[in-house]
């Protein structure tokens, strides 16, 4: 039985990767950080009692800022794939919290390439990388294109990203970079574009919200399916050589039309809603950010399957279903199709991606 550590496995990624995982066979292991409220809600249901023998995951309170802790957990589980998402990953709250950002999101991943060095344990090492490190290089964007982050949270992601290569020339290190293109889910933050949107389309329905307030409608970005990309990360750790991958599905949408498309749904006139805030603007912005994922389609044998307009429909359906009302049907419908269910909910705990 293989064991995978995944850090960030409260957040959206870290929930479907551990769901794969286990699917897989795996014996998962999770780092959480220590909170006075319960803030495992995106995992609660494939968590069991640890005592009973068919167990197969196991969390442990811990912090990307205490390397003693991380070198000792890694000693101790001594897994065969490290899969590293945890990060402040709030582009614009890294605005207001540079410091603490380049802190968890780039010497974070230093502490754990450290850990690895220093246990001597031989395992595999993903590092959840963003299509936010492009900033303003032209698209569409590639392995070969040059990184111009426009952001705290980029930057630290660019330390980390050239820390993951050095470990891996200078150390021999089996360590990947997934440079992951923005991809959503019925598990996103709410406070994160995408999700925002479905869950005011639902609010509205049900009365219960009468504005929706968002900042630059013109950014374009290229928007997927998270579950599809946790599978990309795991693709990546089963190759016999290490090497770094643009995941992504080659679309580009603004947020206008993701706010059009998701409202035309509903059946709902998006201008009778939607008003701007400027707060949500940032101070530097990326404008266009367009995955070239070739190598991916060529090397691991990845590609994207839901496209764009699926994408709304699910999370539309997904955050419908969450305040009891009748989906529109077409989200529930693709997942059968898939051979899946309307098994997300509306959950909080944000993480990672393009905030409104």
């Amino acid at each position: 039985m293989k064991k995978a550590l995944i850090t960030g496995i409260t957040g959206q990624d870290g929930s479907y990767l551990a769901e794969f995982l286990l699917s897989k066979g795996y014996e998962v292991h999770g780092l959480i950080r220590r909170a006075s409220t319960f803030n495992t809600s995106r995992i609660d249901h494939l968590l069991i009692d640890p005592h009973q023998p068919d167990t197969k995951l196991f969390l442990y309170h811990g912090d990307l800022s205490d390397s003693t802790q991380l070198t000792n957990l890694i000693y101790n589980i001594s897994p065969d794939e490290i899969y590293h998402l945890g990060a402040q990953s709030h582009v614009r709250v890294s605005f207001d919290i540079p410091e603490y950002t380049a802190d968890i999101t780039a010497l974070g991943t230093t502490r754990i390439l450290e850990a690895i060095r220093k246990s001597g344990v031989k395992c595999k090492f993903y590092q959840a990388s963003s299509s936010e490190m492009f900033g303003s290089a032209p698209p569409p964007q590639n392995e070969n294109t040059l990184f111009r982050p426009r952001s705290p949270y980029a930057a630290a992601k660019v330390y980390a990203y050239w820390m993951t290569v050095n470990y891996r020339e200078g150390y021999k290190l089996f360590t990947c970079n997934g440079v992951l293109f923005n991809h959503e889910s019925p598990r996103r933050g709410e406070t994160f574009v995408t999700r925002k949107i479905t869950r005011a389309i639902a609010h509205i329905l049900a009365k219960k919200q009468q504005y929706l307030y968002l900042g630059n409608l013109e950014a374009k970005r290229d928007w997927g399916y998270a579950p599809e990309y946790v599978e990309a990360m795991w693709l990546m750790l089963q190759q016999n050589e290490p090497d770094d991958y643009v995941i992504g599905t080659g679309e580009c949408h603004s947020v206008k039309e993701f706010v059009e498309e998701s409202f035309s749904y509903a059946g709902l006139d998006w201008e009778k809603y939607v008003r701007i805030d400027s707060r949500y603007f940032r101070p530097t912005e990326t404008e266009v950010l367009i995955a070239d994922a070739s190598k991916s389609r060529s090397k691991i044998g990845w590609e994207a399957k839901v496209t764009f307009k699926d994408l709304a429909r699910i999370m539309i359906d997904a955050d419908m279903e969450a305040l009891g009302l009748e989906p529109v049907g077409e989200g529930k419908a693709i997942l059968a199709r898939r051979g899946l269910n309307m098994t997300d909910r509306a959950l909080i705990n944000p993480t990672g991606g393009m905030e409104s």
